[in-house]
């Protein structure tokens, strides 16, 4: 099945980002397409491709967050022999495979200041030079570039070059999430449902029961149409009935009893601690004209209370206490608690 007929969809926010698009694609200009991770972006691109002039040449895509920073440039621009190692004969760049056609950049917002500044003059004069050649080679390309990042907020943080920006931004088309796409839920996925059942050799597709109907339309879709397509692959495919409406939906396959767990986190040491203290009630009357002396009872009262709990056992109150033993001692003798019977003191 041609993958350009999967644009689709009926609600206004997606058919208006549609019409953008093709509006654009007659004329010779950069487009940026904008939109979450599992829009379609690579699919508009190959829509503004197909609708423009240069339909019967290549469409040639580069996806600038899957290569290592140093090969990026190599990859756009071309290198001659022995330009770096393992440069062992020369080759072009996607800018000289996409002449006459039309150069995807998928992530853009990925590429180094370095492939920026490279980007923006072959841009600017229709010219690329190889690495490690002096000599300038003409192009005819359209630059059609996506990300999902907000590259106005990038250029304020340094991050992307304005001008650049500026050459790139002739036309913005904005995919909306699919959770904006009111309707288009029930549409992918019958769609998406029919396709692996042909793939499948059902004998025809049976849809979904409304419980897994309903279940698909509730939730949220981070993931977007790719999202949902995998869903929906995955619980036709699970389905051992055919004849039957496909009535489970698993959103997370990850789910299952025996997942693995995370490892868990080093044990930091403990920070050194004080002495233990126990929380003491305070008095529930508050009030007070003499501070030492409200001190002093309230101490007199810990001690005698101490002692009544450990039946007047003078080391066990200590230890109670944690007190040693002299110091419970003279505690008891500043309140004149000694004459009070002491079991088990010396």
């Amino acid at each position: 099945m041609d993958r350009a007929s999967n644009v689709i969809g009926q609600s206004g926010a997606f058919l208006d980002a549609l019409e953008r698009a093709s509006r654009a694609a007659a004329l010779n200009r950069p487009v940026l397409v904008i939109g979450e991770r599992g829009t379609g972006k690579e699919l508009v691109a190959e829509r503004l491709h197909r609708l423009s002039g240069r339909w019967a040449g290549p469409l040639v895509t580069m996806n600038c967050a899957a290569l290592p920073e140093t090969l990026i440039e190599a990859e756009l621009f071309g290198h001659e022999a022995g330009a770096f190692t393992g440069a062992t004969k020369a080759r072009p760049g996607r800018f000289e495979e996409a002449d006459g056609g039309t150069l995807f950049l998928d992530e853009l917002a990925t590429l180094s200041a370095a492939a920026q500044e490279r980007l923006l003059r072959a841009v600017e004069y229709g010219e690329v030079t190889r690495i490690g050649s002096n000599r300038q080679i003409s192009v005819d390309i359209r630059i059609v570039a996506a990300t999902n990042e907000n590259l106005p907020s990038l250029v304020e943080k340094g991050r992307f070059r304005a001008d650049l920006l500026d050459r790139l931004s002739f036309e913005v088309v904005t995919l909306p999430p699919l959770r904006a796409r009111e309707g288009d839920v029930p549409v992918l996925a019958e769609h998406f449902g029919r396709r692996m059942a042909s793939e499948l050799g059902w004998p025809h597709w049976p849809g979904f029961s409304e419980a897994a109907a309903a279940a698909l339309a509730a939730h949220d879709w981070p993931g977007n149409v790719r999202e949902l397509r995998n869903v929906v692959e995955r619980a036709v495919y699970r389905w051992d009935h055919p004849e039957r409406a496909v009535d489970e939906i698993v959103f997370d396959p990850f789910a299952s009893l025996w997942q693995p767990t995370a490892a868990p986190s080093p044990v930091q040491p403990a920070e050194p601690r004080g002495p233990a203290t126990t929380a003491l009630a305070a008095p529930d009357d508050l009030s007070c004209d003499d501070l030492r002396a409200a001190c002093d009872a309230y101490e007199r009262a810990l001690l005698e209370a101490a002692l009544r709990r450990c039946r007047f056992n003078q080391r066990a109150a200590a230890t109670a206490l944690k007190l040693t033993y002299d110091q419970l001692r003279h505690a008891l003798r500043r309140h004149n608690l000694l004459e009070r019977p002491a079991a088990g003191a010396p």
